[in-house]
């Protein structure tokens, strides 16, 4: 199936590390406004956009907006700079990678250094290489050069991949992780605000900030703060199951092109893991089920402890190659999802109680 994913590929390339997220949170809210008469954002850069504000119950779907990336910590006299990881690298993946640097003078290009294969001792070159034996080298001939580009200590930046398609339906980009969240919650409330008749909650989605460094919660804690919603649907990705050498039997079976997976246990509360899989149920919409019975090390552990606790869903999609310069991932999972969390959404009421009885 044919699908516009126009907006997806301007979010999706819009560079966004955690704690860094302006570029992307101004694309999302961009699209928003195309729809949602109440568009905002809060000191944190959380993004919200509401349909049917004065419904009730209060619903926030959340997905994060930001990305990995890496951070400049030194640049030394001969013009190379030094990096620490925004978020959870493996660091086998950034060597030879190309980077944008987002100086206060604009976007820089820089390359991922290491030494050459053939000066490495045979000992030597079986062994990982680690962030802190990298640089970045962007060409400049000391640290004055590196100055005159307007590059200073601090500057993040990210790997300079735009997405691209992939055969099928697959796609592929650095930022899947989670900006698809950030789409498919925007796309659950385009759907709800194109059919709005009957639709009595009131739905905000949130662009959420800094999840992946956000180790208490990040911006989903302090945007489920403010909107104290009644019930809260996380979007996140999970581990396809799908590629060699994956441990079923730890992570379950889920397919890219699978629909979206449902956890079950720690933040994810089990009457809403119910409700929806009842609405996936009745939609005709394939699923998966996942345990989670620790943290799920998504916005939804620090949304479902939030003033007195959120009933919280999470609702994933496959992603290949989590936290690489190429995610994987299945255009109509996103839309299966989108389709599943609006009928959620419609199916609400102000009778709607999720407290365990």
């Amino acid at each position: 199936m044919n699908r516009d994913i126009a907006f997806l590929e301007r979010l999706l390339d819009a560079a966004g590390p955690s704690g860094f997220e302006v570029r992307a949170g101004r694309v999302w809210r961009e699209e928003a406004s195309s729809f949602a008469a109440d568009v905002r954002v809060d000191v944190s850069g959380n993004s919200f956009a509401t349909v049917n504000p004065a419904g009730s119950p209060t619903v926030m779907l959340a997905g994060h907006i930001d990305e990995i990336g890496l951070q400049v910590t030194h640049i030394d006299e001969e013009g190379f700079l030094y990096v620490d990881e925004i978020g959870g690298w493996d660091p086998q993946v950034l060597v030879g990678q190309r980077v944008t640097i987002l100086g206060r003078g604009g976007d820089i290009t820089g390359v991922i250094g290491k030494k050459g294969i053939h000066l490495i001792e045979p000992d030597e070159r079986s062994k990982a290489s680690k962030t802190k034996q990298l640089w970045v080298d962007v060409g400049a001939a000391d640290r004055a050069g590196v100055v005159d580009l307007g590059i200073r200590v601090g500057d993040p930046m990210v790997i300079a991949q735009g997405m691209v398609r992939l055969a099928g339906d697959l796609i592929a980009s650095r930022a899947i992780d989670d900006r698809i969240g950030a789409f498919v919650v925007l796309e659950s409330l385009r759907l709800l605000a194109q059919d709005a008749d009957g639709l009595t909650a009131s739905a905000t989605a949130v662009a959420t900030v800094q999840e992946e460094i956000g180790y208490q919660g990040g911006g989903a804690r302090t945007s489920a703060y403010a909107i104290d919603p009644d019930v809260a649907i996380v979007v996140d990705v999970t581990f396809s199951t799908d590629v060699p050498d994956i441990e079923k039997k730890e992570l379950g079976e889920h397919l890219l092109g699978g629909g979206p997976v449902l956890s079950r246990g720690s933040a994810a509360h089990d009457q809403v893991f119910e409700a929806l899989a009842a609405v996936a149920d009745e939609e005709g919409i394939p699923y998966t089920i996942q345990a989670s019975p620790k943290a799920t090390r998504t916005d939804a552990d620090g949304i479902h402890l939030t003033r007195t606790g959120v009933p919280t869903g999470l609702v994933s999609v496959p992603n290949r190659y989590m936290h690489s310069p190429n995610e994987v991932v299945s255009v109509e999972d996103l839309f299966h999802t989108a389709r599943l969390i609006a009928a959620f959404v419609r199916r609400l009421d102000g009778e709607t109680d999720f407290t365990p009885r």
